[in-house]
């Protein structure tokens, strides 16, 4: 989709080229720093960046599987291979061609998905014993996705398309054999029918299944017109919980689903929630008497953080469990003890780990200038996750809540591919809006920056608009700042991980003082002394895109600028855009107020 997506750049951007040639070689580019000692990140090295992910702790603790992915360059594709390590780092080896592992209850088996007959993605299961034996366990003609063990390791959950034609009645002539017409008309009949990196998606709909892990025939547990969440396991193994909105036009319902449970053995399906508002997520306790879940009321603000929810098994008590904590959580998982559950949430930049109580009640476990993800907890209660920061890429690292400091670093994936590589400096900026607002932002400066010279700048503007710039690794902006860039980025009225007020600023008011927050940290850098004046240059893609033409339509301070995968039009994007719920950007529809 051309807007919802969060678009913040973590790969090369277009603009480089358009920026070399409107600008000439950049001070302290790859050239004037022939015979220099350090290596400069060029575009070259990117062939060769590898990542690691999906990290996986065994029940009991010992071992880690996790996938590492690299670019395929004759290809142009992005494999992904399944490894296992010791739960200390030591003995990393290739298991399998694939992605999202998975381990059995037991630890005995993972399941994953990988290419398999007849064609396409399909369920495979290993036998993590020295025999290591593989089975596929699906044939399915629409892929599987989001693997869930059932607790007694005897079954597999997972989603899948089935497919939903339209109730186009028009018969077309047939072609004459051999003959090459024109491919015929597309009909699309729902509001939501296209996805970025999908295609299509008006002709399915998403349903749970479940199937031996032995293989076998799949039973489709859902139905309907509608599409439905990942399911997940009661402990007793006799429900899968999952969201959905079934109920008539769904598609056209704006923030508004529902919690269900399926029953395995029947199918039977129970509505546990009941409330006008978005309701996600569902995740039973251990003791399988509760279900966590993500919800907010109903609301008409471009946006606002959801709260943590706690309700009983039957839907019933349903209550706030978060209280006034106002970031965005993610990533829950219950704590092994059910005392309550741990998360992740974007705040200033940064993401960290926290927990909330089944009390009620929340506290930060984990601190620091990174970005945590959690993906996976073992019995004992460690998790699994990768952290990234300003120089790192990202590499798995085994945290203990008990012991939040103590963080195991179990992979350096890129260590040798940057090693006596200099990387730019990058400086956290906070300033003043023309009102009560702080501003956070970053410089990345040029790996030989000096202070008393004046470089070409990139300002860097993220899309959404409703997402947030972080500490991260940006191969984009370090590449940049190689070649002589200062790149300014930072996180204007409209971001989220500074609360729901500061996010919902620009509610009905997009763009708007949003431009005047990026200028303020333009200015900044320039009162600082450190800006070519005749060099500055201005890009972004989705929400950025918007902004990046809203800045070139304000002012002309700019050398050049990118404006990538923007709305230009509000009016054409009705009708066209993947995400219907920005027909309510404004106050009004626009066939009601094209004003």
């Amino acid at each position: 989709m051309p807007f919802l997506a969060a678009s913040v750049p973590r790969f090369l951007s277009p603009l480089l080229l358009l920026l070399l040639l409107a600008a000439g070689a950049a001070p302290g580019s790859l050239e004037a720093q022939a015979g220099d000692e350090d290596r400069f990140l060029d575009l070259e090295m990117y062939w060769n960046l590898q990542s690691v992910g999906s990290p996986q702790l065994s029940p009991d603790g010992r071992q880690v599987i996790y996938t590492r992915g690299y670019i395929d360059r004759k290809n142009d594709s992005r494999p992904s291979e399944i490894w296992v390590m010791d739960a200390d780092g030591d003995r990393k080896r290739f298991l399998v061609e694939g992605s999202s592992p998975v381990w059995s209850p037991d630890g005995t088996r993972i399941a994953f998905l990988a290419s398999g007959k007849p064609e396409g993605t399909q369920i495979h299961v290993r036998w993590m014993d020295e025999e290591g034996a593989v089975s596929q366990v699906t044939r399915l003609d629409n892929a599987p996705s989001n693997l869930r063990w059932s607790p007694d390791g005897e079954q597999i959950a997972f989603t899948s398309s089935v497919d939903a034609p339209t109730s186009w009645q028009v018969a077309m002539p047939s072609r004459p054999e051999g003959a090459s017409w024109t491919q015929g008309p597309k009909v699309v009949e729902r509001p939501v029918y296209r996805r970025d990196r999908q295609g299509y998606v008006d002709d399915s709909y998403t349903h749970l299944f479940v199937v031996s892990a032995e293989g076998g025939a799949v039973r489709q547990l859902t139905d309907g017109d509608w599409n439905h969440s990942a399911g997940e396991w009661t402990p007793d193994g006799a429900e899968l919980v999952f969201s959905s909105h079934r109920v008539e036009d769904a598609e056209l319902q704006w923030r508004h689903s529902e919690i269900y449970a399926v029953s395995v053995a029947n199918g039977e399906i129970r509505q546990l929630t009941d409330r006008h508002g978005p309701d996600s997520s569902p995740l039973p306790s251990p003791a399988g008497d509760h279900i966590a879940y993500m919800g907010d009321e109903w609301h008409d603000d471009t946006y606002r953080n959801r709260k943590i929810h706690l309700m009983d098994r039957d839907g019933g008590n349903p209550r706030v469990i978060s209280g006034d904590f106002d970031r965005g959580p993610s990533n829950l998982m219950w704590a092994p003890d059910g005392s309550g559950l741990y998360f992740s949430a974007n705040s200033e930049g940064s993401r960290n780990l926290h927990f909330v109580s089944v009390e009620g009640g929340v506290r930060q476990v984990t601190e620091g200038v990174h970005q945590i993800s959690p993906a996976s907890m073992s019995d004992d209660g460690r998790i699994a996750g990768t952290i990234s920061s300003f120089h790192e890429p990202g590499d798995i690292y085994l945290i203990d809540p008990a012991r939040p400091d103590a963080m195991a670093r179990l992979t350096e994936i890129n260590a040798d591919l940057l090693r006596d590589v200099a990387l730019g400096e990058v400086e956290e900026l906070w300033y003043d809006a023309h009102d009560d607002w702080q501003i956070q932002g970053w410089v990345v400066k040029p790996p030989d920056f000096d202070p008393s010279q004046q470089y070409p700048m990139m300002l860097v503007i993220h899309g959404g608009p409703h997402a947030m710039y972080g500490v991260g690794f940006n191969y984009s902006w370090q590449e940049h700042a190689a070649n002589g860039y200062l790149v300014l980025y930072t996180n204007p009225r409209g971001s989220t991980g500074y609360g729901s007020p500061f996010a919902n600023e620009i509610n009905n008011a997009y763009p708007g003082e949003d431009y005047d927050d990026l200028m303020a940290g333009v200015d900044l850098l320039v009162d600082r002394g450190w800006v070519d004046l005749d060099r500055k240059y201005v890009y972004g893609c989705s929400g950025g895109g918007v902004l990046t033409a809203w800045v070139v339509g304000h002012t002309d301070r700019f050398a050049a600028a990118s404006s990538n995968c923007p709305v230009t039009n509000w009016l054409s994007f009705v009708g066209t855009t993947d995400g219907v719920g920005w027909y309510r950007n404004f106050e009004h529809f626009p066939w009601d107020d094209p004003s």
